[in-house]
């Protein structure tokens, strides 16, 4: 019974930490329809400082802590990669590309994620997660070639840059931030990664551009929203989840593009992608059943592991205290 009951609740963590991870994804798929309807068009570099800063700043204020040793050059690294760069890039693709095609390459990160957590941590992606993996790649592909709007490949490369760069920064930040409070490493990545695109941003593109009211409720949406929970949710996800359930999760970012392009931005949507869509959705499956395969092995080995503690137990106790003969 006390087993059970440990299932069920080992079966609802995992439940509330891959819908608590899920908000990243889809936060971050309605990044693209907001920056190509509300935000300026000439100001990537801007665009990346005024997300990613404030968000830092917020979470800063709430934690009230400074990075210390080590953690001082590992911000800079990571927030380079997961934000700075990553940030920029993103805002670029979304206004090259049409947002559902911006947001479906992305989808290729679920595969560089665990090929990264592969080659740095060891983490050995098994059947299901693969089987997702390439359902999630194939889905894409449909989505993205259907004939439906002009591909521009300079987008779809910057959007392959930003995947890549973005996978290895997420690997190395759960690789590096055991033991340290998630709301810490996030805000001194966010501050980092704003602080190295501020002067950068100034130089390439001058001064900040003039914001509309339109622009600054954008810009707040994408900060508050779409970063600072976005990037808490992830990293909590990346914590304690498998990397791979984590990446197949990221899959959810282009549906969530597709959706807001088509109903809000009176994109095209053909049976060609809903098809792609629909194997999008399959790899998410698949990464949950995956993770559920996971809980319950776990739960089957704890399981054993009590059985076998017990046996021994009730064999001491037998050596200690041997039954008497009958007379």
């Amino acid at each position: 019974m006390e087993t059970n009951l440990g299932t069920r609740q080992a079966r609802g963590f995992q439940l509330g930490r891959l819908a608590l991870t899920a908000i990243a994804p889809i936060a971050w798929g309605s990044t693209y329809y907001v920056t190509r309807e509300y935000l300026p068009s000439d100001a990537a570099l801007w665009g990346g400082v005024f997300r990613a800063l404030p968000a830092g700043l917020i979470l800063l204020l709430v934690c009230r802590r400074l990075p210390r040793g080590s953690w001082w050059w590992k911000s800079l690294v990571l927030g380079t990669l997961n934000i700075g760069a990553f940030f920029a890039l993103v805002y670029a693709v979304a206004q090259i590309l049409p947002s559902s095609i911006a947001a479906t390459t992305m989808a290729v990160s679920a595969g560089v994620l665990m090929l990264m957590a592969w080659l740095l941590m060891g983490e050995r992606p098994t059947r299901w997660p693969l089987i997702g993996a390439g359902l999630g790649f194939l889905g894409v592909a449909i989505m993205v070639f259907d004939g439906q709007s002009q591909i521009n490949m300079l987008g779809i490369l910057l959007s392959l840059t930003a995947m890549g760069i973005s996978g290895l920064g997420f690997i190395l930040a759960k690789k590096w931030s055991s033991g340290q409070p998630i709301l810490d490493t996030t805000a001194w990545q966010l501050v980092a990664g704003g602080l190295l695109l501020l002067p950068v941003a100034g130089l390439v593109q001058g001064p900040p551009p003039a914001l509309d009211g339109q622009a600054i409720l954008g810009f707040g949406y994408l900060s508050i929203v779409a970063t600072a929970a976005a990037f808490l949710a992830w990293f909590s996800g990346l914590r304690y989840l498998p990397s791979a359930t984590v990446g197949l999760l990221g899959l959810l970012n282009p549906v969530t593009g597709v959706i807001l392009g088509t109903l809000l931005a009176s994109e095209t949507l053909g049976v060609q992608s809903l098809s792609g869509m629909a194997m999008v959705l399959a790899g998410v499956f698949l990464g949950f059943l995956a993770n559920r395969v996971q809980v319950r092995t776990s739960d089957r080995d704890q399981a054993h592991a009590t059985v076998s503690s017990l046996d021994q137990h009730s064999l001491e106790q037998r050596v200690a205290c041997p039954e008497r003969p009958q007379s």
